[in-house]
Order: structure tokens, then C-alpha cells, then sequence
């Protein structure tokens, strides 16, 4: 089967839901707004709805009507992005520096399609856990999935198994993709601060520049992916920040240094900090200033189960019916990692078309494309009817 039917029936429905929350983004643990709407809709569908959860989380669950110790979580997230929007359109933002960039708008009002259908039919076994999770774009510890986590997420709602999606700009609407094992990377973040006396850019002899010392750091932190890293792994050291100075007449005292580490191998992930370390120290003392590094591991790799994931595939078959089952690997990271690795579960994408004109993710110019509601909708709904089989 393509699109179900009776979500097709409502999809107007859906698009007003979406364009709601698209013109009323909030950002991460924000979502004041964006949770009591979505509470409002599941409780409207006689849900049991609990709010609150890590935060502005909310969690929902419903019982089939077959009896049964199965027990599976759909998560979306809500969170946007402080991101001024470029869009004209009539559902805009209407909040100053914050948009809807990434689809998470889109990603909720699946979820409340696949929950809204399934209120009505309960044709499945055991229950469905519906996670409404916030602070997506936070990210690490601090972010959404693992507060959650921490604070009993699965203690309090026992999910067997857990299944979310994400938008991809640059595949055609009505198709889906998924695999097993690494599908996004992890991701750290690193901060170099660079010290000396600072001096007149007249007399440089009489301390350690610290900007060309940032200079050498910039060019060497490349090795590390280039030299120190098995060829086969991919590993991104990007920096993404330099801070320093005041003047165009003196050297300043200190500039920082900022960015971030992608990989995919827990191997290049664990070398990558004591090669930042290794690097930043031996230029240091080279130049006569000083460093301090501080390094963070923010997102694990994003990791789906095997089973799981041919659970997605036979899901999403009944929906989109080819699944591209080997989409290539992204260094874009993801914190449903944090849910995936604490229980078995599956990622996949769902296309949301051309990526052109702008529409990539975390764009001033991006929005979710509407047509492929339904088919998210309908996506969740086979995962929680489980007939594919």
C-alpha cells in the first residue's frame, strides 16, 4: 500500500498543523508553545499524555486493541533553530532570529498523523510510546534525548524498540532510505586558547605571537585526518572559529580557536583528541606561547540495529515500496544516537525533495516540504501496525 487512505483524507489537517508550528518555532527547552499544542491534539485523540519530560518532552501512549508485551517508541522532535528566516511565504516565522530550519515542525506533525490514525483504528498489538522530544539542535548531554534518558524515559515508558526519521532535502518526495550499522557520525567539539604577553605589532621579538602561532595550529590540525588516520576511516576536523585581537597596530595576548570532530570508527573518534592535544602543545613550543585544549564528546555515531533496521525496510516498503537500503554516510550528527544506544532501534530518511534555491538543511531559505506528510505519517503507522511481515 502507498499512502493510507484515511491519512491522505486528513492531510489538509496536517498541513495546517505544520504551518502552526512552522510560523511558531521556539527553541531548545522553549517549546512551551509547540508542547501544549502537541499535548492538546494527543489528549483530543484519548491518549494518555504525560508532559514535562526531560524538560518540555512529551510523551504519550496508546494500547492496541490485541493484547500483547510489545512495546515500541516513535520519537520526533520540535526544537528550531536561531535562525533568522529568508521566506515570504504566509506561515513565516513569526519570531525574530528563530525558524523551523531543520523540519523538526515537519517531524512533529508526522508523528501526530500516525497518532491521530491510530487513535482511531488501535489495529495493532501491544502499545505505541510516542516521544515528543525537545532540544534536539542542543545536542550532547545536555541535550534532549539524553535528558530524557536520564530522567527514566525508558524506565518510566518501556520501549522494545525505538524508530525515528528525518527529512533529506535532495531525495524525491514519496522515498525513504535506511541501513543497518553507522548512518550519521559522531560529533566533538575542541577549544584552543592560545596565551602570551602581547605586544606592539612593531616589536614582535619581545613576546610569542599568538596569531601566527593560530596559523600553524589551523594548517597542522589538518594532518590529523590526513596523516594520523587510517585511510579507510572518515574523520573531519573542521575549525570553525578564531577569535583574537583588537587592534591592527598589536599583537593581541590571546586568540581562540574553536571547531568540531566528525567520525564514524570509534577507532579515529578516540584519536582524534589526543592528536588536538599532541598538536596544539608542540606548536605551542614552538612559538614560545602557551595553550590550554579543551575537548568535549558531544554525539556518539549513530548506530541502527540490525533487526531494526530490516524492521524500516519492511515497514517503509509497504509505503514508499523501493527503499534505498545503502544512502551514503553523513558527518551531519543526530542525538536519537543517545536513544540508539540505549535501545535497539532504527533511523531513516524520508525524502523531502529538490534542495534547491536554499532548501538544505539549517538554511535561512529552508521549509518542509508538505507533500511528504503523509507519507511519514503513514510510515510510523506500519511500524506501529507491524503487518509487513
Amino acid at each position: 500500500m502507498p499512502i493510507i487512505n484515511r491519512i491522505a483524507e486528513f492531510q489538509d489537517d496536517m498541513i495546517a498543523w505544520r504551518h502552526h508550528l512552522h510560523a511558531h518555532p521556539e527553541l531548545s527547552y522553549q517549546e512551551v508553545e509547540t508542547a501544549k499544542f502537541v499535548a492538546e491534539k494527543l489528549r483530543s485523540y484519548g491518549l494518555e499524555v504525560h508532559e514535562g519530560i526531560g524538560g518540555t518532552g512529551v510523551v504519550a501512549v496508546l494500547y492496541g486493541q490485541e493484547e500483547s508485551g510489545r512495546s515500541i517508541g516513535l520519537r520526533a522532535d520540535m526544537d528550531a533553530l536561531a535562525i533568522e528566516e529568508r521566506n515570504e511565504f504566509s506561515h513565516r516565522s513569526t519570531r525574530k532570529g528563530v525558524m523551523h530550519a531543520c523540519g523538526h515542525d515537519g517531524h512533529t506533525t508526522m508523528l501526530l498523523g500516525a497518532a491521530r490514525y491510530l487513535s482511531e483504528t488501535r489495529n495493532f498489538a501491544g502499545r505505541i510510546v510516542f516521544i515528543f522530544q525537545p532540544a534536539e539542535e542542543m545536542g550532547g548531554e545536555d541535550g534532549g534525548a539524553a535528558r530524557m534518558i536520564r530522567e527514566g524515559l525508558f524506565e518510566s515508558f518501556r520501549c522494545d524498540e525505538i524508530y525515528g526519521i528525518h527529512n533529506w532535502p535532495g531525495m524525491d518526495v514519496g522515498t525513504f532510505a535506511v541501513k543497518a550499522g553507522p548512518m550519521m557520525a559522531s560529533g566533538d567539539s575542541f577549544e584552543i586558547e592560545i596565551t602570551s604577553t602581547g605586544m606592539h605589532a612593531a616589536q614582535p621579538q619581545k613576546g610569542a605571537d599568538v596569531v601566527l602561532t593560530a596559523g600553524h595550529m589551523l594548517v597542522a590540525l589538518q594532518q590529523i585526518s590526513s596523516r594520523n588516520t587510517d585511510p579507510l576511516d572518515a574523520l573531519v576536523v573542521s575549525a570553525t572559529q578564531i577569535h583574537g585581537g583588537d587592534a591592527y597596530n598589536v599583537l593581541p595576548n590571546c586568540v581562540t580557536i574553536r571547531g568540531t570532530v566528525r567520525a564514524f570508527s570509534p577507532a579515529a573518534r578516540a584519536n582524534a583528541e589526543p592528536a588536538i592535544r599532541r598538536i596544539a602543545a608542540g606548536i605551542a613550543q614552538s612559538t614560545g606561547a602557551h595553550c590550554a585544549v579543551h575537548y568535549e564528546q558531544q554525539y556518539p555515531t549513530l548506530i541502527n540495529n540490525e533487526d531494526a533496521a530490516q524492521t524500516a525496510e519492511q515497514a517503509a516498503k509497504t509505503i514508499f515500496g523501493k527503499v534505498d537500503t545503502n544512502p551514503p554516510q553523513t558527518m551531519i550528527v543526530e542525538d536519537f544516537a543517545f536513544m540508539l544506544e540505549d535501545r535497539p532501534g532504527c533511523y531513516g530518511w524520508i525524502g523531502n525533495g529538490p534542495d534547491d534555491n536554499g532548501r538544505i538543511l539549517h538554511s535561512a531559505w529552508f521549509d518542509f516540504n508538505d507533500a511528504a506528510l503523509p507519507y511519514g505519517a503513514s510510515y510510523f503507522t506500519a511500524l506501529a501496525e507491524g503487518r509487513f511481515e
